[in-house]
Formats: structure tokens, C-alpha cells, sequence
């Protein structure tokens, strides 16, 4: 025996997902020690030269050993948020059908134990699509649920919401209160001047954002002080080892390190601060960015929000959307979140300058553009810039991305909770079947990535791989766009490999090969293998950091449990989650 590992993997299929020259070779046995991974090879090397008195030795019994996932876009408080409040998605991620289960749902929050310590009643998850009303809830719809008490039920996107009339009231919203600049308040009938028209109840992005801010703000402190631990813990269940806090502000990114610091997380944790906050700072580094992970966090740039949501019909197009949204003209074709674009030339260019990351979320083709005239006048970084969702991307700006190195991040889901939304309301059919366009990406040698963007959605791990393999919808079961479909293998490295390039990580992240970190997730079946229609039903059965099992929870030991820890973390986040899809 040479050396002796802590833990020994074999018996199962091992996806290594390496690009090296015997990527193609199928190992049998993988070897941990103090947390990296030493040795892939044959089993029976792996047993005579690292198997040892203190060696864990385990069989995988058929199972699939993939790297662990990497979430190239997503919102750590927000996935401890979605477990927190009232959950109005949809099947097969919730069971709202209409207005009746909506209201029953935030009636029955309201008398739980969090809700009634909670100063609004406060859901998550409707989708106007897909209730059997097909429309937006009013503050008629929520003044049922409590006509004392302020309640608000977040639209999926995170890019509108409604509010009951306590609520608008809690806002000083009426009849008197102009649209702000980047949002929309919805009315009930024509304004006649000098009225404006009195609220419907619903708000859409800057109008939505003060909403809520105030709602989630008066959640009970003690659900906000566990906010990030419980997304932590939830992500490593959907095999996760690596996560990210995107669009954050100074004072939550204090709050995450903070938490970090009093109860270690159970996976790595990347967060972005919010541009127009971090570049406004007098500091010329507020952030504190770094490439090393202080208790399991590190910072590493700025995220940029430049329109809205597509099946909200907010986010910013060049040609005008299938149907407009109730209130809007025939040609409306959405807004930007920042029309200067000097604006959004400053933030990139500052960023770029100081050496930060850049991320931004662009939806519509028009936030395409904006975000590339940025870019290219700021001209390269030291680290990969990223379009998140870059949903209607045009040909020409995937070749653009190519072009000026930016990585698209695509939201894939989009093609199953959303794309039969798109066919008939959105989009249309041509411009719909390429949404996520993952394919124009591979063909132009991009390493795009794909996220699950939660508390947008559940961070489904498989359903993003089978987003992006299959294309299907939710309700009509069409394949959308089938041209734009990826190989399993491809899906897989989105969110390994590709996700590791994408955080600079890829020398210790994202493929099993020695040197690099045991993040490792073992699944019930391998999705290069099973019939592409089955990959949905694959299922993570284990989750390891550093060779520490972290998903299931079981006694500590190598690859088989997580530390015991206590304590609190000195300050709660102030949940305001730039969360978009």
C-alpha cells in the first residue's frame, strides 16, 4: 500500500467529464483523501494501492458518480425563502390550480407558525399561465384572504407580484401615485388626470420592488437569520456543491459572511453584489472580491439588472410581444430596467477596471444589446463577463458572445414551465422555438452554462439537464425548438465543467480527475445513458463536498455525514433578492 485514502468510490458508472486525453476511458474506482480526489482508475488499483485500515470503501451498486454541480446563476436567500413562505407554484413543483387553492394557501401560511409572527401574509410562486383564471390576482382576490393585515403573492418570476388593498395602503400607493421610472403599477380603468388611475393591485418590477422589500423584511427574524443555511442545505439535496448569491447588496453579502462564519455551510457559496450599489461605493473595493473562499464564501463581482421578466411580458424586446399584457398597447415590446446607457456603460467599465466579475441579467434582445454596446466598450476582463437567461438571444448575439468572450448562462427550464406561454401568448412560434438557445452557443464553441435561477424555480438540478436534452413543454408536451436540443453529456457539463470555467474554478471544480476537489454526487441512474425522456426521473441519492457526504444528513465521517455546529449568525439578511428570470 502506497498511501491510504479516506474514501474509496466504485461500482457504479463514473462520468468524469474531463476534457484530457483519456477523458474517454470509463473508470471504476475514484480515491479521496483529505478532501481531493487522488486517483480514478481501475478498481483494483484503487484497492491495492489505496486501500487502507482507516479506508471507507464503498460500492455504488450501479449508480451513477458524476462531478458535483455548479450553479452558474441562482439566489442562495432566496432558495431559503421559497422553503419559507407560502408555496403557490404550480404542478409539479406545488399545487395551486387557480384563485381558490392561491387564497387557501396564504390563509392556511397566515396561521402557521412563521405567518402569524409575520407582519404580511406573503407567498411565492403564482403563475399567471398557468392559473385556470389566466390572470394576475387583484387586491379584490387578496382582500379575501385578509382585508387587517398586508399580503402580497410574488408572481414565479420575481419580476411582479399583488398586493390586497392593506397593502397598497402600506405603501402609499393610490389613485395619486405615478408609475415609477422602470415599473408599472396596474390600474383598474383609464386615468383621468390628475388621477393616474386606481391601483389593480398589481406591480411590476420597480413598482413590485418596494413590495417586496417591506413584506419579506417583516418575516420573523428568526426565519431570517436561517435563510441562507436553509438554501444551502436545499441546494445540496438537488446535488449542488457550489452555489451562488447573485444580486445581493453590501449589507446581505455582510450577512452572508457573517452566517458563514457562526454555521459553516454545507456547500461553497459565490456571491455578486448589485452594480449601481458596489460602483456608487466611495471604497474601491466594498465587495472584498477574491478567487480564495473565506469559511465557504468568497466574492467575486457585480450583477447588473437590465429588464425584466419574458413570460411577465416586462422584459425588453426589439420586436413587440405576441399579446400584450392587460394596460398595454398593441407594438408594446417591454422596458429597460436602465434606460441611460451611460449608465450601464459605467458599471461595466468600473468593474471591468477594478478587476470584478460582471453578470447581467438580460432577457429581451433589446437588454442583449444594451449589455454588449457595454461590454465592448469596456473591452476585456480579467474574468469571464456573463449574460444570465440571455432568453431571446438573436443569432447575431451569440456570434456577438463569441466575439467578446461572454459566457451565456441560459435559464433552460424556460422550455418546460414556460414555452408553451411563449407559442401562444409571448412570442409566437418562430422566435419561441429558440429561446435557451444552447445549440447556436455549442456551434460557435462557447462554454455556455445553465441555471435553475431559484427561488425562480426549484434548484432542480435534473430538471436542468432535462431542459436542455429534450426541450418538452409543461402543458402541450411539445418539443420547442428541437434544433436547439444538446446531447445529455453537453447538459452535464452546463453544470459541472462549463459552470466551473465560468468561476474561473475549473483547476479544482467541475470533472473527477486527481488534484481536483471531491465534490462528487451520486444519482440513481446515469443521464448519458437512460433514454432522454427518462432523465427527469433520475434522482440525486447523495451529495459530497470535500469528500464529506453533505446530502442526506447522517453521522459524521467521511463521505458519510456533516459536522455537528451551533451558533447563530450575528447579523439577519435583509432579503432583497434580485431574483429574475
Amino acid at each position: 500500500m502506497a498511501e491510504q485514502a479516506d474514501l474509496i468510490l466504485h461500482g457504479g458508472e463514473i462520468v468524469t467529464v474531463a476534457e484530457s486525453s483519456d477523458a474517454d476511458l470509463r473508470p471504476e474506482a475514484v480515491a479521496v483523501k483529505d478532501g481531493t480526489i487522488v486517483f480514478v482508475g481501475s478498481r483494483q488499483e484503487a484497492l491495492d494501492h489505496w486501500n487502507g485500515p482507516r479506508t471507507v470503501v464503498r460500492d455504488l451498486e450501479g449508480r451513477a458518480l458524476l462531478p458535483g454541480f455548479v450553479d452558474a446563476h441562482g439566489h442562495l436567500g432566496g432558495i431559503g425563502l421559497q422553503a419559507t413562505i407560502a408555496n403557490l407554484l404550480a404542478a409539479p413543483d406545488g399545487d395551486v390550480t387557480g384563485l381558490d387553492s392561491l387564497k387557501d394557501k396564504l390563509r392556511a401560511w397566515a396561521g402557521s407558525p412563521v405567518g402569524a409572527d409575520s407582519e404580511w401574509i406573503v407567498g411565492f410562486g403564482y403563475d399567471d399561465a398557468m392559473l385556470t383564471e389566466g390572470r394576475h390576482p387583484t387586491r379584490d382576490d387578496l382582500d379575501e384572504v385578509s382585508v387587517d393585515r398586508p399580503v402580497l403573492a410574488i408572481h414565479q418570476s420575481f419580476h411582479l407580484g399583488a398586493v390586497n388593498s392593506a397593502g397598497l395602503r402600506r405603501l402609499g400607493c393610490s389613485a395619486a401615485t405615478p408609475d415609477p421610472e422602470g415599473g408599472v403599477i396596474r390600474r383598474r380603468e383609464l386615468a383621468v388626470p390628475p388621477s393616474h388611475g386606481e391601483p389593480d393591485g398589481v406591480l411590476e418590477e420597480k413598482a413590485f420592488t418596494p413590495a417586496s422589500d417591506l413584506a419579506l423584511a417583516g418575516l420573523p427574524e428568526r426565519e431570517l437569520l436561517s435563510l441562507f443555511v436553509t438554501g444551502a442545505a436545499t441546494a445540496a439535496a438537488f446535488g449542488f456543491t457550489t452555489v451562488q448569491e447573485g444580486g445581493t447588496t453590501l449589507a446581505n453579502l455582510k450577512a452572508l459572511r457573517d452566517t458563514a462564519a457562526a454555521v459553516p455551510f454545507k456547500v461553497d457559496v459565490v456571491a455578486y453584489v448589485k452594480a449601481g450599489e458596489a460602483v456608487s461605493s466611495p471604497l474601491d473595493d466594498p465587495i472584498g472580491v477574491s478567487d480564495a473562499y473565506v469559511d465557504g464564501v468568497r466574492a467575486a463581482g457585480v450583477k447588473l439588472v437590465l429588464d425584466g421578466s419574458p413570460q411577465g411580458r416586462t422584459a425588453w424586446l426589439t420586436e413587440p410581444y405576441l399579446t400584450p399584457p392587460p394596460g398595454q398597447p398593441h407594438g408594446y415590446r417591454g422596458y429597460p430596467a436602465e434606460p441611460d446607457d451611460a449608465v450601464v456603460a459605467k458599471q461595466v467599465g468600473t468593474a471591468v477596471e477594478r478587476g470584478w466579475q460582471v453578470l447581467a441579467h438580460v432577457n429581451g434582445d433589446a437588454a442583449i444589446d444594451q449589455f454588449l454596446r457595454a461590454v465592448e466598450a469596456a473591452g476585456p476582463g480579467r474574468r469571464p463577463t456573463v449574460a444570465i437567461h440571455a432568453q431571446t438571444a438573436r443569432e447575431d448575439q451569440v456570434e456577438a458572445f463569441a466575439r467578446l468572450g461572454i459566457v451565456p448562462s441560459f435559464f433552460s427550464m424556460h422550455t418546460y414551465y414556460w414555452g408553451d406561454w411563449y407559442r401562444r401568448t409571448v412570442l409566437g412560434e418562430e422566435r419561441a422555438a429558440t429561446i435557451s438557445p444552447a445549440r447556436w452557443a455549442l456551434d460557435r464553441g462557447l462554454r455556455y452554462t445553465s441555471h435553475h435561477d431559484a427561488p425562480v424555480a426549484l434548484p432542480d438540478s435534473i430538471a436542468v439537464l432535462s431542459g436542455q436534452v429534450t426541450r418538452r413543454t409543461r402543458t402541450d408536451g411539445t418539443v420547442l425548438g428541437p434544433e436547439q436540443r444538446v446531447s445529455a453529456l453537453d447538459a452535464v457539463r452546463a453544470i459541472t465543467l462549463n459552470a466551473a470555467h465560468q468561476y474561473g474554478e475549473q483547476d479544482r471544480k467541475g470533472s473527477i480527475e486527481v488534484g481536483k476537489l471531491a465534490d462528487l454526487v451520486i444519482l440513481s441512474a446515469n443521464p448519458l445513458t437512460v433514454d432522454p425522456e427518462e432523465i427527469r426521473s433520475v434522482e440525486v441519492v447523495e451529495t459530497i463536498k470535500a469528500g464529506t457526504t453533505v446530502h442526506p444528513p447522517a453521522p459524521a465521517g467521511p463521505a458519510s455525514g456533516t459536522p455537528t455546529v451551533t451558533g447563530t449568525p450575528a447579523t439577519a439578511p435583509t432579503p432583497l433578492w434580485g431574483c429574475s428570470c
